[in-house]
This record gives C-alpha cells, sequence and structure tokens, in this order.
C-alpha cells in the first residue's frame, strides 16, 4: 500500500506545484498581466493608466496572485476553470474541444507512427535478428523536423497537388496531413528502439526452437514484438503526451484548434485560466498513460517479472564496424570546412534568393547571404549545445532511471509541459538570454531516457542470472557493476545518440516559435524559420538546413549501431586431436 501511495502523493504535489507556478507566471517574470491581455486584445489601443486598472478591475488582479489561484482552484470542483481573460467565454467546454481536437489527431498520428515504425523494423523481422547496417532512411525521418514536414506537405500535397485539405479541421481528411507530420519522425524513433531490442529476442531459446520446428516467420516476428514491448511502452507513453500537447508548430501551421495551440495562445497573452487548464488537462493525461503503460507492461510480462524468470535482451555482442560514421561525419566536416572561410553576415540584396551554383553551393537566402556560409557557422552552435544537452540528459537519464519512484511522476509531468509554456516558465526563474532556450530543452530531454532506463533496469533485475548472483550472496553495487549497468548503459547510450538529431529540432522548433535564437544567428533552427515562408519560391534555402540535420540523424544512427555491450568475444575453442587411446576404442 505504502508502494503505490508513495508515488500517487509524489505525483500530485508535482502537479499542483506546476499549476502553481503558472498560476503565478506573470508576477515571477515580472511582468504585467494586465498590459499583456490589453496587447492580445488590442494592439492599436494605447495602454494609459485608467485603461490598465480597468482591465485589473474587470480581472480582479488587484487580488494578488495567491488569490486568484485559490479562487480558480476552487471553481475546479464544480467543473468550472474561470473565464477566459480575453474573451470572457468560459474556459472548461473550450479546453475540452481542443483536447478532443488534440486525441483525435494523435490517435491517427499514433497509427503513422505505427506503420512508420513497422517498416523501420521491418528487414530485421525478415532476417530474424540476423541486422545488417544501420539504415539511413529512419534517421532522416528522425530528423526532420515537424514544423518543416508539415510545411511541405500543406505547400506540396495540400496546395500544389490538391490531394487532401491544409488548412482547417473539419472532418477525417483534414487529420491525414498533420498525422503524416506528426507521426512519422515518432514513428522512426519508436521503430529505432524497438529494432534494437528485436535481436535480442529472436536469439533467446523459444525463437531458436520455433524456427527450428519451421514455425512461419510470421508467427515468430509477432511473438517477438511481444516480448520487446514492455521495454518499449514507457517511451510510447511518453510520445503519446508529447503528440497531444506538443505538437504546437504543427497545429499552427494547419490551423488546427487543438490544445497544444491553445496552451501557446494562452501562454504568450498571459491568459492565465486557460494556460492552467490546458496544463492540468495534459498533467492528468500523462498520469493516466503512464498508468496504462504500468498496467499493460505487468500483462505483457505476466509473472515472469515478478518470479525473476525473464531473460535478458541484451547480450555481449562486439560493436559494430562500418564505414557509414566515417562517411557521414567526413561528409558533414566537408560542409563546415567548405562554408568556413565566407561571411554568414554579408548582405547582398542583388543576389537574394539565388538558386545553387558555384559562387554559392547552397545557393542564398532573402538577404542575399550565402547559405553554406550561415549552415556552416551555425554547425558550432547547434552541434555543440546538442551534443551538451545530450550528454548531460543521458546522465541524468541514467541517474532518475535507477530511481523509478522519483523519477516516474517527475518524468511524466516534465514531458506534459508543452516546449513553449517550458521556455517560458525558464525565462520567468532564470530570466532571458541565448541560454534560456538549452535550459528550456536540457529540462525535458531527459525524461524519455530515464523512462527507458526504469523499464530496461525493471526486466534485467528479473533476468535469470541476476536472480542466481543475488541467491549466492552479490550485493547491490556488484550486481550494479557487473550485471545491470553492463546490459542498461548500451542501449540507453545508443537511445540518447539517437535523439540528438530531436534536441537539436527542439532548438530549432523554440526558434520557429519566436523563443529560440535571434536574428542574425545561423543557429540551424533559426535558418529553418527564416526560410520556411520562402519555400515554395526558393525549396533550396529551406532544404539546406533540412538536409545537415538530417545528415546529423544519420551520423548519429549509425554511430550508435557500433555502441554494444561489453563482453568477450566469442572465440572458436580449439579443436583437438583424439588419442590414441580413444581412436582404438573407436576402432573396436
Amino acid at each position: 500500500m505504502r508502494d503505490r501511495l508513495t508515488p500517487l502523493l509524489w505525483r500530485t504535489g508535482l502537479a499542483l506545484a506546476l499549476v502553481c507556478g503558472i498560476g503565478v507566471l506573470p508576477w515571477l517574470a515580472r511582468t504585467d498581466p494586465a498590459l499583456t491581455v490589453l496587447r492580445a486584445r488590442s494592439a492599436e489601443r494605447t495602454p494609459t493608466p485608467e485603461v490598465l486598472a480597468d482591465i485589473r478591475a474587470q480581472l480582479g488582479l488587484d487580488a494578488g496572485p495567491l488569490r486568484l489561484l485559490g479562487r480558480w482552484a476552487g471553481g475546479l470542483w464544480r467543473g468550472d476553470a474561470g473565464r477566459s481573460w480575453l474573451s470572457g467565454a468560459e474556459v472548461t467546454p473550450a479546453v475540452l474541444h481542443a483536447l478532443g481536437v488534440s486525441l483525435l489527431l494523435m490517435a491517427v498520428a499514433l497509427v503513422a507512427a505505427a506503420g512508420t515504425a513497422a517498416l523501420v523494423c521491418a528487414r530485421t523481422l525478415y532476417r530474424q535478428g540476423r541486422r545488417g547496417r544501420a539504415g539511413g532512411g529512419s534517421a532522416v525521418l528522425a530528423a526532420l523536423p515537424e514544423f518543416l514536414t508539415a510545411s511541405v506537405l500543406a505547400t506540396v500535397v495540400g496546395v500544389q497537388l490538391g490531394w487532401l485539405p491544409a488548412l482547417g479541421w473539419y472532418g477525417p481528411r483534414w487529420t491525414v496531413l498533420p498525422a503524416l507530420a506528426l507521426g512519422l519522425p515518432a514513428g522512426a524513433v519508436l521503430g529505432r528502439l524497438l529494432d534494437d531490442l528485436l535481436p535480442g529476442a529472436l536469439a533467446e531459446p523459444w525463437a531458436v526452437a520455433a524456427a527450428a520446428r519451421g514455425l512461419p516467420r510470421r508467427r515468430i516476428a509477432r511473438h517477438a514484438v511481444h516480448r520487446c514491448l514492455p521495454g518499449l511502452l514507457p517511451n510510447l507513453g511518453l510520445f503519446v503526451v508529447g503528440l497531444t500537447g506538443g505538437s504546437v508548430a504543427v497545429e499552427q501551421i494547419f490551423d488546427i484548434p487543438g490544445l497544444g495551440r491553445t496552451t501557446l495562445q494562452a501562454a504568450l497573452a498571459q491568459d492565465l485560466p486557460v494556460l492552467q487548464a490546458g496544463t492540468l488537462v495534459l498533467v492528468l493525461l500523462a498520469a493516466a498513460t503512464a498508468g496504462a503503460a504500468r498496467l499493460a507492461t505487468r500483462l505483457l510480462t505476466g509473472p515472469a517479472l515478478r518470479d525473476g524468470a525473464l531473460p535478458t535482451l541484451h547480450r555481449p555482442a562486439p560493436p559494430a564496424r562500418g564505414v557509414q560514421p566515417l562517411l557521414h561525419g567526413a561528409v558533414l566536416l566537408a560542409v563546415v570546412a567548405l562554408g568556413l572561410p565566407r561571411d554568414p553576415l554579408a548582405v547582398d540584396t542583388a543576389e537574394r534568393l539565388r538558386p545553387p551554383s558555384w559562387a554559392h553551393p547552397f545557393g542564398t537566402d532573402a538577404l542575399g547571404r550565402d547559405l553554406l556560409a550561415r549552415v556552416a557557422h551555425g554547425a558550432f552552435d547547434t552541434l555543440l549545445l546538442a551534443s551538451a544537452i545530450g550528454a548531460a540528459a543521458l546522465v541524468a537519464g541514467l541517474v532518475l532511471g535507477a530511481l523509478p519512484r522519483l523519477s516516474g511522476p517527475l518524468a511524466d509531468t516534465v514531458n506534459a509541459v508543452p516546449p513553449v509554456l517550458g521556455a517560458l516558465l525558464v525565462t520567468a526563474v532564470a530570466g532571458s538570454g541565448p541560454a534560456t532556450p538549452a535550459l528550456a530543452v536540457s529540462a525535458v530531454a531527459w525524461a524519455p531516457l530515464a523512462a527507458h532506463t526504469s523499464a530496461l533496469l525493471r526486466q534485467e533485475r528479473a533476468a535469470p542470472h541476476v536472480t542466481a548472483a543475488r541467491g549466492l550472496g552479490a550485493g547491490r553495487r556488484h550486481l550494479l557493476r557487473r550485471a545491470l549497468l553492463p546490459a542498461v548503459v548500451p542501449p540507453v547510450t545508443r537511445h540518447a545518440l539517437l535523439r540528438l538529431p530531436g534536441t537539436a529540432l527542439a532548438l530549432a522548433s523554440l526558434a520557429f516559435l519566436g523563443l529560440g535564437a535571434q536574428p542574425p544567428s545561423p543557429e540551424w533552427g533559426l535558418l529553418l524559420a527564416e526560410n520556411q515562408p520562402y519555400a515554395e519560391r526558393a525549396p533550396w534555402a529551406v532544404l539546406a538546413p533540412a538536409a545537415v540535420l538530417a545528415l546529423l540523424g544519420a551520423l548519429a544512427v549509425s554511430a550508435a549501431g557500433g555502441v554494444g555491450r561489453p563482453g568477450r568475444r566469442r572465440t572458436r575453442p580449439p579443436e583437438r586431436k583424439p588419442s590414441v587411446r580413444r581412436e582404438s576404442a573407436v576402432a573396436e
């Protein structure tokens, strides 16, 4: 009973702290909420003291943040989340409608993600675990920014070809393009995580025996996926919440009245009742999803997890060797080396939006600046910052993942915060500056790695060799150093490398929403945001930074294939010549 009550109290305290922090957000940021509300209502109206005093009286701001927060919380018991500070409409119906839209979009996006993950794992399942070289197709999909994919789909498929509607939300046909924009990158990441576990499942005795008896490959593949799902479900739960509240840019592009867009507008306008209600709904969704993931894990593993009879999926194997990481790294270094001698800030309006040529291999942007120079100079900011955030997230994920009672509720709560809201909270606490986007991304980047670590540790502790070592008197430190960490660190490290382009994309998303790097910085996310309006007229302006992001993803995936569990290589024992006595016995 105590084991169940402690995470519940911890989760409730985190949710209350998050909602209370949002309730005092304007006062933490030292901004006048009356002025922000006035600008959101009417940007042309002059903010005179009389007008601001009238808004304060209407909203009751003179009562202070704590009284306003208590008044808002008191209405929740009656299902009343207050009224919007901007429109004056009731908050509860608007938030529930936005939640329904986001849940429908999330469900269709999960279908697209499942199809993408199946394509990523198809080769491993067909070869029954004998994987070849890590493919770059999934890396390219995982490295594509959601807002860039959404822009391309809306422009090409929706506007130019006219196959599907590109704007609005009026029926099932309007869900296809935004669901693809969300589902393709998510499916690529989930597929790589599943593909990392499948060889271990297909090497277990049941799979070998099934193949020897001639069972169909399809049946063996289905059971192998079933065997690997418990290690994947925690991250799938995080994706569900992220697709519901974190799809801000996609909802903005396709004009979808979802919860992410509603939360974004409320955060920028400091419409606290809407912002608090939207965040509370996301936190409750995260708690429900985490509970469902834990229940599904228990049902899938059965009594084997409790009885310590679950074989390990991570076996000692020599690291994979290949030239793909060297090739991808060489191409990336060549791009940087060719662009560094050029001036990334030189403006030449006579050369604006020029296509690629010998003078400008990547073309020019809307101000005539050389895109090769801007991509090369932005590589240092993007790659160094993303690498530092990824390394910090890996360490934090491994440490916190070993403490599931602490990290589980914390990861669910952190993952429920939309990126824009996280950036605003970090800005309110730490102040605005160039480090604000990095802090905002670092605050949430560790959550999927901690969930992955907890899931793998839970299964690894149930492995028979760990149970046997514990029965022989091995202590916690010995088990952690000799059995648990060698099995968990390599797959989580591969996961961190796989998310390296995603970290760069998170920074790019903040830049796309105006909360990241500011002009004239050549940061890759800002390059995508600046050139996205010219995607139809000058596609090379968007393809250049997108291509290097895809190259970074391919480099991360191919490099992750070389991270293996430490262990001795299996060598064939030397053949023994039969002795004379044995030969004579055989002859007799």
